[in-house]
């Protein structure tokens, strides 16, 4: 793994739900110095209560200073200007941004640093912090997001790549994209935290109050529940099984009226991450309910490992990098076939069949993702 480097990332925000991202820059904060940056513009806000709350998040953020998580790792959240399609807007961000950045990595004695982005938005900054390594890691199709400039992000995402040292990418699709704009890009799927969600299959574990009497089975499905979320898919399970209970934990942010209604679909919210492998307990069934279109093509669950380190059987749509574990897990095309899918898991699960997907998922950890990333910077 990588040892004594100072590193600058550019990601989301550090105090959100976990992603890769945390948990690559958690594991390379054991030995090495990490400025994390919180998210900087991409898309233009929109004047809703949760936008507004936004800006004032990042205001307080940006009051603080320093947020130091642990020994090596500490987070500043920058303003910048919300208009991440205007040249102009960019340009002065990357000067605010500059600033800001030297300020506290000669704070932090923070000396030839490597800069990794997970975002393409910090383009114009490629090359001005004297960085000796420049980083990307890409685990998105950014263009294909209906909320933002797809035009002005894959402009923005081809400029980045030609100007990276290396790469990185986390399915298939993605990888024959971007490889064309850069030939040292690499595929590294996502990892898991197998020694947290595997706790699910201890004995001793109590369920959360907040399912304890809900009807058996559960199918279970945590994570931000958004446009590529295939509600209606919900919608026809319940209502083709109403003897079966959907639990979906996370912040909804599309409409959710037709399911929110339905006596048997249970929206619980944003849970701690903490607090998922009991949730993974309660379940009978991990569902990976996404919508096949361009943008989910390019998608790697990271729930899915997660799932199956739990000892769950997983049904999902036939999303390509999930269609790899169809030797373990349920693909279904239709939403009849999600329920036939449903039903077989539901008979053929097992408590020796349980530890089997989880032993599985023992060779996909974080910490071997994270030495195999190492490997690349080290020998580039």
């Amino acid at each position: 793994m990588l040892r004594g480097q100072d590193i600058v990332c550019f990601a989301n925000d550090w105090h959100n739900d976990p992603t890769s991202k945390h948990q690559v820059m958690k594991l390379l904060s054991r030995e090495n110095r990490i400025l994390w940056i919180n998210s900087i513009a991409m898309r233009k806000p929109s004047a809703t209560a949760s936008d507004l709350k936004r800006i004032l998040n990042k205001l307080k953020g940006w009051s603080k200073g320093l947020d130091q998580i642990n020994e090596n790792l500490f987070v500043f959240t920058p303003i910048v200007l919300p208009l991440p399609s205007s040249p102009m807007a960019r340009k002065i961000n990357a000067w605010l941004l500059r600033q800001s950045i030297r300020y506290y990595t000669r704070k932090l004695n923070m000396n030839d640093i490597q800069l990794w982005t997970f975002v393409p938005t910090m383009v114009e900054l490629a090359g001005q912090l004297n960085e000796k390594k420049l980083i990307y890691y890409c685990v998105d199709e950014w263009s294909k997001f209906s909320f933002m400039d797809g035009n002005s992000l894959r402009q923005m995402e081809i400029d980045l790549m030609k100007k990276a040292d290396i790469v990185f990418v986390t399915a298939d699709h993605l990888l024959k994209d971007k490889i064309q704009f850069n030939p040292n890009t690499h595929l590294i799927a996502h990892g898991v935290d197998h020694d947290h969600f595997s706790k699910a299959l201890y004995q001793g574990m109590e369920l959360p109050k907040d399912v304890r009497e809900i009807k058996k089975p559960i199918l279970g499905f945590f994570g931000l529940i958004h446009e590529w979320i295939d509600l209606e898919l919900i919608e026809f399970i319940a209502k083709a099984r109403p003897d079966w209970s959907i639990v979906m934990i996370g912040k909804v942010s599309v409409d959710d009226r037709a399911v929110r209604t339905l006596k048997n679909v249970h929206l619980l919210g944003q849970k701690a991450y903490e607090a998922l492998p009991a949730y993974c307990k309660a379940f009978d069934v991990g569902l990976i309910p996404f919508v096949i279109n361009d943008m989910t093509v390019n998608v790697n669950p990271i729930k899915l490992r997660e799932y199956l380190s739990a000892g769950l059987p997983v049904v999902s749509t036939a999303l390509p990098e999930v269609e790899k574990y169809q030797d373990i897990v349920e693909i279904a095309q239709t939403g009849d076939q999600f329920v036939t899918k449903v039903e077989a898991a539901l008979k053929t699960d097992g408590n020796d069949v349980k530890m089997e997907r989880s032993k599985r998922m023992e060779s996909e950890t974080w910490e071997q993702k994270v030495e195999l990333l190492s490997s690349y910077v080290i020998g580039n």
